[in-house]
């Protein structure tokens, strides 16, 4: 039986469980046929390039389908009449591969990444202010006195 990689693009007001759902519905789909599911990742909620039906953001889930290429037609259907279905699409592959698909493990590099020391921060001109006494202001900003006793500083009056 030819494979396939079907992507799904879910609503953003869904829960995990009901894309998890969707999910289901494919594989029943596909059971009926006599394939099968063999890969299924959940990518998460993740932004948007551009507005898809008024959401920014949207739930991405992976399926790899062993199947007949006539449950693959019915699974496109039915996805494209699903409600909570955004967008999806199929490819035919040649293979299945059983490791994280990269987006899984692009994730994981980067929780890993955040997780670690940085080192010191280098204090900056625009610091928190953190190693200087309360006191201890710069020259330029303090107040200068006036010069004369009118306040007007010479601006405006006359001479």
């Amino acid at each position: 039986m030819p494979l396939y990689e079907t992507v799904l693009i879910a609503r953003n007001d869904l829960t995990q469980a009901q894309v998890e759902a969707i999910a289901d519905q494919v594989g029943e789909i596909v059971g009926a046929a006599g394939g099968e599911i063999r890969k299924r990742e959940y990518w998460g909620l993740r932004g948007l390039a551009y507005k898809i039906k008024k959401n920014r953001k949207a739930h991405y889930m992976l399926l790899g389908l062993d199947c007949p290429a006539e449950a693959e037609k019915e699974t496109a259907r039915q996805l494209g009449l699903h409600e909570d279905v955004l967008r999806h699409m199929t490819l035919r592959i040649e293979t299945i591969d059983d490791a994280p698909s990269a987006i899984l493990a692009k994730r994981g590099d980067d929780r890993e990444r955040d997780r670690g020391f940085r080192g010191p921060r280098p204090a900056g001109r625009f610091s928190s202010g953190r190693g200087r006494e309360r006191g201890d202001d710069r020259e330029e900003f303090r107040a200068r006195p006036r010069d004369d006793a009118d306040g007007m500083g010479g601006m405006g009056g006359e001479e």
